[in-house]
């Protein structure tokens, strides 16, 4: 097995709340960080003095970023593309390993694939599984 923690589909039911508000937040603070990006390019010139609280703000950020991260780390839930808000949830199907895959537009988790083969294998949940 690949990974700890699996899954059942309502355990990661259970958990869409919080994920559509660490998605939300992650959103938030890659914009917040292109911002700041911006800022401190400008502050790369020779001459300028690169500190103070551009700085120190890019940092908080860089540290709030990793802290929403470990939310999903230390679950073994993976964030697999951040603008569409695609996500896995390691599982058992049928004795396999698995994902459920779920994709923040989507109302309910319905979907599965191969640990290999990502979103272009895709199969629709049949009945109460996994």
């Amino acid at each position: 097995m690949r990974f700890r923690t699996h899954y059942t589909r309502n355990q990661a039911r259970a958990l869409l709340p919080k994920i559509r508000k660490w998605l939300k937040r992650l959103v938030e603070l890659r914009h917040e960080m292109e911002k700041c990006d911006k800022r401190l390019n400008t502050m790369l010139e020779p001459g300028k003095d690169l500190g103070g609280p551009v700085v120190n703000g890019w940092v908080r950020i860089l540290a709030d970023v990793k802290t929403v991260l470990s939310e999903f780390h230390r679950r073994d839930i993976q964030i697999k593309d951040l603008d569409r808000g695609l996500i896995d949830f390691p599982a058992i199907l049928d004795e396999k390993e698995v994902f459920l895959c779920w994709e923040q537009e989507e109302e309910d988790i319905e979907f599965w694939h191969d640990l290999d083969s990502g979103y272009a294998g895709r199969e629709r949940i049949t009945g109460d599984e996994p």
